[in-house]
């Protein structure tokens, strides 16, 4: 909880209530959560929930990303890594695996990966 509070403290960010509790959710999450997912466990509309995410991709707090379900996911900015979304089952799985990709005159910011994972094999 005090990473939060110092987080907010360096980007010159107001803390408020449903900040904190939006933070709190995604930095006790070991993978990346939708809407669907975290509205339980906090209490706000969701108006206000988006934004404050907006909020915290412009301060490059958080990432997301859309997987198959059409649905936006959000996880806190941590180390970089890429996702394996299953086509199947629509599972989402980080993968910490080193993937040096490079393009030239591009500047890579997020990888997925489709597939089938092992339970849908």
């Amino acid at each position: 909880m005090d990473n939060i509070n110092e987080l907010f403290q360096d980007r010159n960010i107001k803390l408020t209530t449903s900040r904190k509790a939006i933070l709190e959710v995604l930095s006790n999450s070991s993978k990346p959560l939708c809407y669907e997912e975290i509205k339980f466990s906090i209490n706000m509309d969701k108006a206000t929930f988006y934004r404050n995410i907006t909020k915290f991709e412009e301060e490059n707090i958080i990432d997301s990303f859309e997987s198959n379900d059409k649905k936006r996911y959000f996880e806190m900015k941590k180390s970089k890594h890429a996702h394996f979304i299953c086509t199947n089952c629509s599972k989402i799985e980080c993968l910490h695996e080193d993937f040096n990709f490079k393009l030239i005159n591009h500047k890579i910011e997020n990888i997925i990966i489709k597939g089938i994972c092992p339970n849908c094999l």
